[in-house]
């Protein structure tokens, strides 16, 4: 059943703290209407639409923290009906897998070679099952990555997100997908600490065109590489120094035609 609205009211502003990112402060507050039991175990969280509403913020931002939570177990999502809280006991969220990866307890150096593991694949298996509009929705989503302003960190992220997890999504691979929105949380904590310069960011878009270049001509080994070059750029800057050496892989793909990322800008 919906949660009772009539307890709800003050109780969804959000705590401002600039230091936060603001899927992690929506988090915060959806963690605290269920510990606080004012939504329980089998209630159903009002419809996306009016969370955004009632927390002031983007859908975007919303579903990033509801997909959080839903990695620790914490709230499920039912096919047609919405949002539901799933668990009210929080006390064991971090001894699954899922609970670790949503609480970042891996390194950066760890995720982002898994990263490259999954988005890799999923780039070769989008060259040969993603559909024209998908391919459409790619560019587009590119284009608002390339408009975002290097200052404003959150929507640089926000948009370089949108087109990776569009990207993995056109690869029709449910478990590949759902292993990719396991480290979500923890990549988005690695696109928090890249602060790209304008250089970095122009180059970024350009290598997201590359991609998008192979795909529309499905080449599966063209998409892979390409999509392993842009990843090793991030994983060379952000990589901790933990120990464990550091891969490394040059990849040349030769073509007949002038590509998109020969173009001067």
């Amino acid at each position: 059943m919906p949660a009772d609205e009539s307890h709800l009211g003050e109780s969804w502003s959000l705590s401002p703290d600039s230091r936060r990112p603001l899927p992690e402060l929506i988090e915060q507050k959806l963690r605290e209407q269920i510990i606080g039991g004012t939504l329980k175990a089998g209630d159903r969280l009002p419809t996306e639409p009016e969370l955004a509403r009632k927390l002031d913020v983007a859908r975007s931002s919303l579903r990033t923290a509801l997909q959080r939570l839903q990695l620790q177990g914490i709230v499920e999502v039912r096919r047609g009906l919405g949002w539901y809280v799933r668990r009210t006991d929080l006390t064991a969220v971090e001894e699954n897998l899922e609970g670790r990866l949503a609480t970042r307890q891996f390194s950066q150096t760890d995720l982002l070679e898994v990263r490259i593991a999954l988005e890799t694949t999923a780039a070769s298996l989008a060259a040969v099952r993603a559909g024209d509009g998908e391919l459409d929705e790619l560019a587009k989503l590119n284009r608002r990555y390339q408009r975002a302003l290097v200052e404003d960190v959150q929507e640089v992220a926000e948009s370089d997100e949108e087109f990776h997890s569009a990207l993995v999504r056109a690869s029709h691979n449910e478990l590949l997908e759902q292993m990719y929105q396991s480290l979500v949380p923890g990549l988005q904590d690695c696109r928090r600490h890249a602060h790209p310069s304008t250089g970095v960011h122009n180059r970024s878009a350009n290598e997201h065109d590359q991609v998008i270049w192979f795909l529309r001509r499905h080449d599966e080994v063209g998409a892979k590489s390409a999509m392993t070059t842009h990843l090793l750029g991030l994983y060379n800057d952000l990589a901790g120094d933990d120990g464990k050496p550091k891969a490394t892989l040059n990849t040349y793909v030769g073509v007949s035609d002038n590509p998109i990322w020969d173009r001067r800008r």
